[in-house]
C-alpha cells in the first residue's frame, strides 16, 4: 500500500514513497509547509515511556479520524514552521516499537505506513514519515490510560495543527456513520451497476460490466465550466490500453452523473460516472460463433479478451473516482461476465423484442483458430468482487495487474478454469496468452509502464 495525501504531495512535488532526504530538508523555513490539519513535525522519536506511547497512538488516531495526514520525524519546528533538520535513527527497533504501540493502543487498529527517508551522507539516519490515510473504519480510540480533560472520551481528532477529543455525541455519530457507510457502500455498488444494466437492457451479445464504489466517497461538481473540462478529458481518454486512439464522443449529463458513450449500436461502450466517484462501464466482448448447421448455437470469448477488457475498465473508473471526484483510499469493485443482458440479475426492464439467449463460453481458440476446447463450461452470468486501492489502480502499475488477476480468476472459475492464465496473482504478464487482437497493444502498454 502507498498512502496518498494530495495536498502534501503537491507541497513536496512527488509521491511520499519517492521522496529523498533533500526534498524534505528543503522545507526548512518554508511557511507554506507549516503544521496543518494534515501535517505535523517531531524533532525526535516518540519516547518509549507510557506518555510517549500514548502521544504516538493519539497523533495517528487523530489523523485517521479526520482527513488523514503525515508526521515527519526528524524535523524541528518554530511555531509550526519547519526550522531545522535533526536526523533520527532508522533502525528496525524503532519501527517495531511504533508498530507494536499502534497495534496495542488503538482500536480499531489505525492504518498507517512508515516510510524511512535515509540521509545519504549519514547512513542509518534520516527522516521517518508516518503516513496515515483517512480511515473508513473510524472512530479510532486510544485505549491506553492517559491524562485527558474531564468529560471527554479517548477518541482524538485533528483540529487545525492541534488535537481535540471527541465528545460522546461525536463518537455515537461517528459509529453510526461507520456502520451506515458499510451498508451504503454495498448498496451503492448495486445501484450503480443496476443503472448501467438498465441502459443496456436490449443487448443480446456477451458483455463485461464493471462497477466501482469508493469506500470514502468524493464529490464531483457538475457545472458548465467543469462539464467542458470533463468533456475534454473523456474525449481524449485512451480507454483501450496501448491502442493509441480515443473512442468516446462528447459525454452527456445524467442525474448526478456523466454519461460517456462510444457511439450507437449493441457493441458501443457505455460508462456512467457519478458525482460521488462511483462508476460503471459496459464493454462488449469480441466473440467467435460456433455453428450447428446454418444456426449459431454458441458464443465464445477468449480468456485474453476478458482479461484485457477488465484491465482497461479498472483504471478508467479509478481515474474518475480519484481525479474528478477526489475520492480516496480503497474502493469496492464488482466485475460481471454476462452472455445476454436478460441474464443479468439486475435486469428488470421488459424486453421490447422477442429474444433467444445463446449459450456463452470463455474458451481459447486452438492454434488453427477454428476449434474450441470441449471441456470449458458454458455460463450465462459470472461475477467477482474485490477491494482495491484507488491510487494503485489509477497509477497503472503492478497493483492494477494484481487486482485484475484477482477478479479475472474468480470470473473464469465459473467457466471451468482454476485461474485466468493471462496475468498471475503477483502481477506477471503472460504475453502469449492475450489474443491476436490485443497482444501487441498490451506489450506496448506494459513496456511503457515498466510492468513487463
Amino acid at each position: 500500500m502507498v498512502t496518498r495525501l494530495r495536498r502534501i504531495e503537491d507541497l513536496l512535488g512527488r509521491r511520499l514513497d519517492m521522496l529523498d532526504h533533500s526534498s524534505i530538508a528543503d522545507l526548512v523555513d518554508n511557511p507554506s509547509a507549516a503544521e496543518h490539519e494534515d501535517l505535523d513535525y517531531k524533532r525526535t522519536h516518540y519516547s518509549t515511556d507510557d506518555k510517549g506511547t500514548g502521544e504516538l497512538a493519539k497523533d495517528l488516531a487523530a489523523f485517521a479520524n479526520h482527513t488523514g495526514g503525515l508526521i515527519i520525524l526528524g524535523m524541528a519546528d518554530n511555531r509550526g514552521v519547519p526550522s531545522k533538520v535533526f536526523d533520527i535513527d532508522l533502525d528496525d527497533q524503532h519501527l517495531r516499537r511504533i508498530r507494536q504501540a499502534i497495534a496495542s493502543n488503538t482500536a480499531p487498529q489505525v492504518p498507517y505506513e512508515a516510510i524511512p527517508v535515509p540521509n545519504p551522507q549519514a547512513p542509518g539516519t534520516g527522516f521517518l514519515l508516518l503516513a496515515v490515510p483517512r480511515s473508513p473504519y473510524g472512530p479510532h480510540a486510544v485505549t491506553m490510560p492517559a491524562r485527558a480533560s474531564q468529560g471527554t472520551l479517548r477518541y482524538p481528532r485533528r483540529a487545525g495543527s492541534d488535537t481535540e477529543w471527541l465528545t460522546e455525541t461525536d463518537v455515537a455519530t461517528a459509529y453510526r456513520a461507520r456502520f451506515a457507510a458499510t451498508a451504503e457502500r454495498d448498496q451503492r455498488l448495486v445501484s450503480v451497476e443496476e443503472d448501467l444494466v438498465d441502459a443496456l437492457a436490449e443487448r443480446t451479445t456477451p458483455h463485461l460490466v464493471v462497477a466501482l464504489a469508493p469506500e470514502v466517497p468524493g464529490d464531483m461538481v457538475i457545472d458548465s465550466d467543469r462539464f467542458t473540462q470533463y468533456s475534454r478529458e473523456i474525449e481524449t481518454t485512451e480507454l483501450y490500453l496501448g491502442q493509441g486512439h480515443t473512442m468516446f464522443g462528447r459525454p452527456s449529463v445524467g442525474p448526478r452523473r456523466l454519461i460517456a458513450t462510444e457511439g450507437t449500436g449493441d457493441r458501443a461502450a457505455r460508462a456512467e460516472l457519478h458525482r460521488d466517484g462511483s462508476g460503471a462501464i459496459g464493454l462488449a466482448l469480441h466473440t467467435h460463433e460456433s455453428l450447428a448447421g446454418d444456426f449459431v448455437d454458441l458464443q465464445v470469448a477468449e480468456p485474453g479478451e476478458v482479461v484485457y477488457q477488465l484491465l482497461c475498465a479498472l483504471p478508467f473508473l479509478a481515474d474518475h473516482a480519484r481525479d474528478r471526484a477526489a475520492a480516496s483510499g480503497t474502493a469496492l469493485v464488482k466485475a460481471v461476465l454476462v452472455g445476454d443482458m436478460a441474464d443479468h440479475p439486475a435486469h428488470t426492464k421488459p424486453s421490447r423484442h422477442a429474444r433467444t439467449t445463446l449459450p456463452f463460453r470463455v474458451d481459447p481458440l486452438d492454434p488453427s483458430g477454428q476449434r474450441f476446447q470441449a471441456w470449458a463450461l458454458a455460463c450465462q452470468y459470472a461475477h467477482a468482487d474485490a477491494t482495491v486501492l484507488l491510487d494503485e489502480i489509477a497509477d497503472r502499475g503492478r497493483g492494477l495487474l494484481e487486482a485484475t488477476a484477482v477478479l479475472a480468476d474468480e470470473l473464469l472459475q465459473a467457466f471451468g478454469y482454476p485461474e485466468n492464465m493471462v496475468i498471475s496473482r503477483t502481477g506477471q504478464l503472460r504475453r502469449g496468452r492475450f489474443t491476436d487482437r490485443n497482444s501487441g497493444a498490451m506489450e506496448r502498454w506494459a513496456r511503457k509502464h515498466g510492468v513487463l
